[in-house]
């Protein structure tokens, strides 16, 4: 796997999630609940493969920052699966036989535990996992671009963790982050890629 098939696999692993989310909330239906949680649970350990493929400054100062970032997004990809599985394994199954389960138990109501456990994933973790990438990028021209998105999809995710204390609507702030803002991050890994083999070109063939 190299950083090229990651930028692919990211856009189309964020895009099925947005179309799945976006049926999810026209629908209700269990059949696009469960494919939500599914696909939740493989975004999660993408975005530990996402980071580790990210371009590193070979400044030594950085280099902490980079293994901030691998840890907090690994912490995002641990919370995410438990509580997906545990919803989509035990949660979905007892509402399904029957038993009353009170709202502060599922995905998608809050205030929920399941739903605070996520949101501090994708939120919080997720947010400060982006902002610490932002410090290991290097800082020539050719990554620029890259180097500030992960500081938008940082804040972003960090204020919807913060605003959904305060108001719910707010959290929605956070999908920009780790959904839209995704997609952005493996365009651009995608144009440096491709900057970079046009570079190698060029010096081969003067």
């Amino acid at each position: 796997m190299n950083r090229k098939s990651i930028a692919y696999t990211g856009i189309s692993l964020c895009s099925a999630f947005i179309l799945v989310t976006f049926m999810l909330v026209v629908t209700s239906s269990k059949i696009w609940l469960t494919a939500f949680e599914v696909i939740t649970m493989i975004s999660g350990v993408f975005m530990v493969l996402l980071i580790l493929f990210l371009p590193s400054s070979e400044n030594e100062v950085t280099k902490p920052y980079r293994i901030v970032s691998v840890v907090f997004v690994t912490g995002n990809m641990i919370l995410t699966n438990v509580t997906h599985f545990v919803n989509l394994a035990v949660t979905e199954k007892l509402i399904k036989s029957g038993i009353n389960i009170p709202d502060y138990f599922q995905i998608g109501k809050w205030p929920s535990i399941e739903m605070a456990i996520d949101y501090l994933a994708w939120g919080m973790f997720m947010g400060l996992a982006f902002l610490a990438s932002f410090m290991f990028i290097p800082k020539e021209k050719g990554y620029k671009n890259l180097k500030y998105t992960l500081l938008i999809c940082g804040i972003l995710c960090v204020s919807g963790f913060l605003g959904a204390m305060i108001n719910e609507n707010l959290w929605y702030l956070a999908p920009m982050g780790y959904g839209v803002g995704t997609i952005v991050i493996c365009i651009e890994l995608l144009v440096i890629e491709k900057i970079s083999k046009d570079s190698i070109m060029t010096i081969k063939s003067s």
